[in-house]
């Protein structure tokens, strides 16, 4: 299990647009039509990556608690599935329907989106708010595979409670660390 940290990229970028299917739903989307009315989080997983499973739970729990406050919430895989065939889209579907995933799981297979947003593992958080700026890129909490501490989500959880609250956010932000996305 590699581990590869995210890009710290600078606060304040504008979220890249894209058009993408939903494995979901099979309807396709921009970023424009599932941001949200306060903020949205753009996540980058995949279906196999043991960071993410590790994870799902937490992601899902915080997209249920937030979705309501206004907060959009899209997950993205942009791993190369010719490489990675657990991966692939129809197998996207049956991980989003497993984890009970309620929101749009995209599929970048031209791994375009990924390099728009500078994305580098799974899971890597992308937190922008109203304005469509980067207000936090960093770790969903302390808890790794195998490390022993309990997941909370205390990291992301802050930062989004600082944009519906309207509370200043640490620009100081660990990077999440994941399995490399799988280039092509």
């Amino acid at each position: 299990m590699s581990k590869t940290a995210s890009k710290m990229i600078s606060l304040g970028t504008v979220a890249p647009e894209f058009y993408l299917k939903d494995t979901n739903s099979n309807e396709w989307f921009s970023f424009s039509d599932l941001k949200g009315e306060k903020g949205t989080l753009v996540l980058f997983i995949c279906n196999h990556c043991p960071f993410v499973r590790h994870v799902i739970e937490e992601i899902v729990m915080i997209a249920n608690d937030y979705r309501v406050q206004g907060m959009g919430v899209i997950a993205i895989s942009s791993n190369d599935v010719s490489k990675y065939p657990e991966d692939a889209p129809e197998l996207m579907t049956e991980f989003a329907f497993e984890n009970k995933m309620e929101f749009p799981y995209l599929y970048d297979e031209t791994q375009e989106v990924a390099k728009s947003y500078d994305a580098a593992c799974t899971p890597d958080f992308f937190l922008f708010d109203n304005q469509n700026k980067l207000v936090y890129h960093g770790q969903l909490d302390d808890s790794r595979p195998g490390n022993g501490i309990p997941l909370s989500g205390n990291d992301l959880r802050g930062a989004i409670d600082g944009i519906i609250y309207n509370r200043i956010i640490n620009p100081n932000q660990k990077p999440s660390i994941g399995c490399n996305i799988k280039w092509k």
